[in-house]
């Protein structure tokens, strides 16, 4: 496969066009922002982990059920991909308490939540990602029911899968955001799952082994995620030419 002019660059991944229209190449970037962008760094290797991580990840979840558009690993930080039509909302679910779910609702860090939930946000930087509900989704024609109703399926299943999968790594699943696309009309997985999308705690001492050790210059930021991909079995050394 051919790859074509950059489409996209955004603050983790870069896109290209490939010689094949239903497909796109994604290039992870070791840059890393916070707090919609007013935070900027670099994370050394982050883009090989992510990439590897997610495809990893991803080919367990289409294996349990859940579309994606994971097509094939190219390299250490490149992945060919099937390209969709974003769906302009991030998907949050979580199972713990903890970033703006605590401080919105007062609620201590570390609570166990009686079930998951779940909640959208209006994938737009320049109005911060704001919260809505399926409601406005649909008044917005940024997806319609029965998609609405296909992400909420399938972001519940990625939960389970993913929950089951970290805590065999010893990692308890806190929080996550995902991503949705449109393939030929078809509701898939899109983006990636990775440390800087999933909050993820050590299962016995309650380290934070995600991107919070950037946001809140706790440190030890890269240690954190060459931990969670080799307790994945992940190989985490960028191949040199």
């Amino acid at each position: 496969m051919q790859k074509g002019e950059q489409l996209y660059e955004g603050k983790a991944k870069k896109v290209f066009l490939t010689d094949d229209p239903d497909a796109l190449i994604v290039s992870y970037k070791d840059d890393a922002t916070a707090f919609n962008g007013q935070k900027k760094g670099t994370i050394t290797g982050k883009g090989v982990i992510n990439n590897r991580m997610s495809n990893y990840l991803f080919q367990i979840i289409e294996r349990e059920g859940v579309p994606t558009h994971y097509v094939q690993e190219i390299s250490d930080r490149e992945t060919v991909v099937r390209k969709v039509e974003i769906v302009p909302l991030e998907v949050i679910i979580r199972n713990v308490a903890a970033g703006s779910f605590s401080k919105r609702l007062g609620i201590s860090e570390g609570t166990e939540l009686a079930e998951p939930t779940i909640e959208f946000s209006y994938k737009n930087d320049e109005l911060e990602d704001p919260l809505i509900n399926s409601y406005f989704a649909k008044a917005l024609k940024l997806a319609t029911q029965d998609e609405l109703e296909t992400i909420k399926k399938y972001a519940f299943m990625v939960n389970e899968i993913l929950k089951v999968e970290f805590l065999k790594a010893g990692l308890r699943l806190i929080d996550f955001k995902i991503e949705f696309g449109r393939f030929h009309g078809k509701i898939i997985l899109a983006d990636e799952i990775s440390p800087d999308t999933c909050r993820l705690w050590d299962a016995k001492t309650g380290d934070k082994l995600d991107k919070d050790r950037f946001r809140r210059d706790l440190g030890n930021v890269e240690e954190a995620y060459i931990e969670v991909a080799k307790r994945l079995g992940i190989k985490v050394e960028e191949e040199k030419e």
